[in-house]
């Protein structure tokens, strides 16, 4: 049986980049898997090559759990990176190529688990789902989402789920800081558009939409949006105040976010919503003043915040500058505290005596969003044991992206800990 460091070089050898040739060859490689070890998967596409694959292994217990994952990953370019990116090359104890960290290390743990059960005959505690998912890494429009609206018996029974950016560790001092996930900041991915009026660039504008809308970004870009303390965040902040001994100043968390370093990372981004703009079109020559401009802006917004971050937005961007939803996602959040927390803190520290589990809030969102719409509560809990000096936010859609071989199997033995 294949152990977890070679399952994420397999993986990472297919070639899954979002936009591209789809996932369908590492789905086949995981439903191949899955049924070698005398599971049923189910394997079905949104789209040609735009492929799921969602098996269910029965519990002691009907009340069930969703681990997913997604199989598709961000573009790399080789020319920026130490060794081919889809080479899966395991140096330095790590594996190295796109998706390491995010996420088919977090796929191959689920599946060695899931595997290692099976040899030994184990049936977990309650029923498990696990699901390998397309799209991701855009609207989930091919995976998640489709998963949800026309395959939802697959998810019957599911009442909590489980999937990436959380559970890793942190190091501080005599402590390691284990970040667990109960909720995520929305999504709001919007195109703008100014009309003007037409003319030869060589004479004064009427009606410039270039300038227009390139006024209403400059005042997007440079808007002080205000610190709004969710208590998921707020209970972090005090988590972090007890393990370090050094209380935290509410009045003043930038500066906290930066006296604290690694740990600051962890609310420096989910203090407040944010918007930047990320996409320019407009004219098709110099010499012409064109009719239109458009931009694309990432919004993000705390859980319960939605309402105020648009209207602030429209504020922002003035009655000349339309706006339209690329992709509007509400901002999960799971229980905390909670049973199921205290569940997964519990598989930590029986691998791990000096963790120190801390509730979280991503900046960014997950496929939990889809699943959040059918009533499961997503926690971000993909367990990695990291080395101090590896800057695992950094590894997201970042270069030399990699993975420890040790992070791989401490989280294989968390997750046997958790469904066992």
């Amino acid at each position: 049986m294949k152990n977890v460091a070679e399952i994420c070089s397999d993986l990472i050898r297919f070639d899954t980049t979002n936009p591209g040739s789809g996932e369908r060859p590492a789905a086949e490689y995981v439903a191949t898997l899955l049924a070698d070890a005398g599971l049923d998967p189910v394997v079905f596409e949104s789209a040609p090559k735009r492929t799921t694959v969602v098996a269910r292994i029965d519990g002691d217990s009907p009340d069930a759990l969703l681990i997913h994952g997604h199989l598709d990953v961000v573009p790399a370019d080789p020319a920026e990176w130490r060794m081919h990116p889809f080479s899966g090359e395991i140096d330095d104890d790590c594996v190295y190529g796109r998706g390491a960290v995010d996420m088919k290390g977090s796929c191959a743990m689920t599946l060695a688990t899931v595997l290692d059960l099976a040899a030994r005959g184990v049936r977990p505690r309650r029923d498990l789902v696990v699901a390998f998912l397309a799209d991701e890494e855009a609207t989930g429009d091919y995976g998640s989402r489709h998963a949800v609206t026309e395959h939802r018996e697959l998810f019957d029974g599911v009442t909590e789920a489980i999937s990436e950016s959380g559970g890793f560790s942190v190091a501080s001092g005599g402590h390691r800081v284990y970040p667990i996930a109960v909720g995520e900041r929305g999504t709001a991915w919007m195109k703008l558009t100014a009309h003007g009026v037409a003319g030869h660039g060589s004479r004064p504008a009427v009606d410039n939409p270039v300038a227009t809308l390139a006024h209403a970004l400059s005042r997007v870009a440079a808007h002080q949006w205000p610190v709004r303390l969710t208590p998921s965040v707020a209970a972090l902040i005090q988590s972090l105040s007890e393990i370090t001994g050094q209380p935290v100043d509410l009045d003043r968390l930038d500066e906290e976010a930066a006296r604290l370093g690694p740990l600051g990372s962890l609310f420096k981004g989910q203090i407040r919503n944010s918007a930047n703009p990320t996409m320019l079109h407009a004219g098709y020559k110099v010499n012409v003043v064109p009719s239109t401009a458009e931009a694309h802006v990432d919004g993000r917004y705390l859980p319960g915040l939605q309402e105020e971050f648009l209207d602030t937005i429209d504020e922002l961007l003035g009655p000349k500058i339309t706006r339209e939803f690329v992709n509007l996602e509400e901002a999960p959040s799971a229980p905390y505290p909670s049973a199921f927390f205290d569940e997964l803190a519990g598989s930590l520290l029986a691998e791990d005596p000096l963790a120190r589990p801390v509730p979280y809030v991503m900046s960014g969102g997950t496929d939990a969003k889809s699943f959040a719409r059918i009533g499961i509560k997503g926690y971000g809990f993909a367990p990695l044991m990291l080395r101090p000096d590896l800057d695992y936010f950094g590894m997201f859609h970042g270069k030399d992206e990699r993975v420890p071989v040790e992070g791989l199997e401490f989280g294989t033995r968390v997750l046997t800990r958790l469904l066992t």
